[in-house]
């Protein structure tokens, strides 16, 4: 008796070891707003593994296998759709984040992953170096509602130089091993807080990392092959209507008459009727000036010329990422804000010396600017009269606060303590 007894709880205590394996291996369920404005909760299994059960609000929830991605994802992407407006979903004993009824504070982040590409190396072993898990972390510990990531998740282009210790041991390669390395195992905290908008960046192109982002995190119906350009979307949340727009394949100094032509057809049916105050999402910004080696060139070409003439009254604001830094824009009421929050991760781009007010981008000067040069991420907050906008270090202090009234966006620095 007291030997079966033994050999129960040995098995018990096997099952848990590899239940918790299991768990560290591989991310938790977590909830993306996809395309056609439903709750898109995922979760990756291994190659072969039966989906898990899930449960909306007590109800089974049907979940099966989005496409895959070939040989360099040994994963199940296993997928359901629930209505936004559920209060629980369980996937596999789990639960996922679900969209309260309305959302109050919002966690930007963007540019996350750790650049590993030919001769650009970034240490992704250093914590200093590479803070994406810590920004995701502290990120969390504010309890948002929603978080909008703008794009580029996936760095790690080519392998770690053999002498370089500070990368030594990662991962490379559009494959689930370094998706995981530099997206989800920092991301984890994040992904278990609140739904996510995914944002496409020109990293997750198909010559790039797009197979992962189409296996993994595209939020449109599963595709069958990796494409460079999606049609646009438009969500409802909490009184604030997000236009998602994929501008991962618009080039920043050229504007092409193919593309150009691509992208205003685009615009022209995303752009005709939004309500409300809206805010345009789109990982290249439309409205900026270049940083680093390119100061003195704005961006992005492509965009400008195919938004022209197309731009509504309700458009507020437009938030990107792209450049590796904190800048801000407002042009006056003539044109939506510009906000960019590229610091989530990947290294940072030196600041023009050149102030950004005065300054003409597409024909229209810079009312009031700010820039930038820190890791962190942002958070809004809805207020009254607009909303409220504070950037945080990765150690969680505040860097900068931000005021948005309509298409009136004022940030600035905060006085040190």
């Amino acid at each position: 008796m007291r030997k079966a007894r033994r050999l129960a709880l040995g098995v018990i205590a096997a099952i848990a070891l590899s239940t918790k394996a299991w768990a560290a291996d591989w991310p938790g369920p977590w909830t993306e707003l996809a395309s056609d404005g439903t709750l898109s909760v995922r979760i990756a299994v291994a190659a072969g593994t039966a989906c898990p059960t899930a449960t909306a609000d007590g109800t089974d929830l049907p979940m099966a296998p989005r496409a895959g991605a070939g040989d360099d994802f040994p994963v199940t992407l296993c997928e359901a759709r629930a209505p936004t407006v559920t209060r629980q979903l369980i996937i596999g004993g789990s639960p996922a984040p679900i969209l309260p009824g309305e959302v109050r504070r919002i966690v930007v982040i963007g540019d996350t992953g750790c650049r590993l590409e030919g001769r650009a190396v970034q240490d992704c072993n250093d914590p200093e170096v590479w803070p994406f898990a810590a920004i995701a972390r502290r990120a969390a510990s504010h309890k948002p509602d929603l978080v909008i990531h703008v794009g580029d998740y996936y760095y790690r282009e080519t392998a770690c130089p053999v002498d370089r210790k500070g990368c030594a041991g990662s991962s490379h390669g559009d494959n689930w091993e370094t998706w995981r390395e530099d997206f989800f195992e920092p991301a984890a905290p994040l992904l278990a807080t609140a739904p996510w908008v995914m944002v496409r960046g020109n990293h997750e192109l198909c010559s790039r990392g797009g197979h992962g982002w189409v296996a993994l995190l595209d939020p449109h119906p599963g595709f069958s092959d990796c494409i460079d350009k999606t049609e646009p979307y438009r969500l409802h949340v909490g009184g604030v209507e997000l236009l998602v727009f994929d501008s991962a394949d618009a080039d920043d100094f050229k504007a092409l008459p193919d593309k150009v032509a691509a992208y205003a057809a685009q615009f022209a049916n995303l752009l005709a009727a939004p309500t409300g105050h809206a805010w345009l999402l789109t990982h290249r910004p439309v409205w900026a000036m270049a940083q680093g080696n390119l100061v003195g060139m704005t961006v992005n070409a492509t965009l400008q010329d195919a938004i022209r003439g197309k731009v509504p009254p309700g458009l507020d604001l437009v938030l990107s990422g792209h450049l590796h830094d904190f800048l801000s824009y407002s042009f006056g009421p003539d044109r939506p804000a510009q906000l960019i929050v590229g610091v989530g991760g990947d290294t940072m781009l030196e600041l023009g010396k050149t102030p950004l007010v005065d300054a003409e981008i597409d024909g229209t000067r810079v009312a009031s600017g700010f820039a930038l040069k820190h890791f962190g991420y942002f958070i809004m907050d809805t207020t009254a009269e607009g909303w409220d906008g504070r950037l945080y270090g990765s150690d969680d202090a505040v860097l900068a606060s931000c005021r948005l009234r309509g298409r009136s966006l004022e940030c600035g620095p905060v006085p040190a303590p």
